[in-house]
C-alpha cells in the first residue's frame, strides 16, 4: 500500500519542491498551506507522515503537533518537522510536542528522503 505524505508549508517554493521529491519516491502527497488546513487535511487523509513548517499563518507547526498528538489516532502519524528555526529551544520543543524528528532548512534533498524512509520504515511505495 502507498504511504501517504502530508507536507504543511506556506512557502510555496518549499511545496512544489517537496511534492516532486517525495512523488517521485513513489509517495502519495496532499498539500496544506496553513496550519489549520494541515489539521482538517490530516482529519480527511489520515496520512503516515506529516513533514511540517513550524512558520505558518492560522496555527503554527507548533500548534498543529500538539493538536495531532492530543488524538489517539494520531499516535503512529510520523511528524518531521522542516523549519528554519533551528535553535536548540525549538528543537526542544518541536520533540516535547511529539514530533519524531526535526530538520532546519535549508536542507539537503538527500538527507530529507533518508529521514522520510527511516520513519516511514524503510518503505517507499
Amino acid at each position: 500500500m502507498t504511504k501517504k505524505i502530508l507536507i504543511a508549508d506556506d512557502e510555496p517554493n518549499i511545496v512544489i519542491s517537496l511534492e516532486y521529491l517525495m512523488k517521485r519516491q513513489g509517495y502519495e502527497v496532499s498539500v496544506a498551506r496553513d496550519g489549520q488546513e494541515a489539521l482538517d487535511m490530516a482529519e480527511s487523509v489520515l496520512p503516515d507522515l506529516i513533514l511540517l513548517d513550524v512558520m505558518m499563518p492560522h496555527k503554527n507547526g507548533f500548534e498543529v503537533c500538539q493538536a495531532l498528538r492530543a488524538q489517539p489516532r494520531f499516535a503512529d502519524t510520523g511528524i518531521l518537522m522542516l523549519t528554519a528555526k533551528g535553535r536548540d529551544t525549538d528543537i526542544a520543543k518541536g520533540m516535547a510536542l511529539g514530533a519524531n524528528a526535526y530538520m532546519t532548512k535549508p536542507f539537503a534533498t538527500r538527507d530529507l528522503v533518508e529521514k522520510v524512509h527511516q520513519l516511514l520504515g524503510g518503505a517507499a511505495a
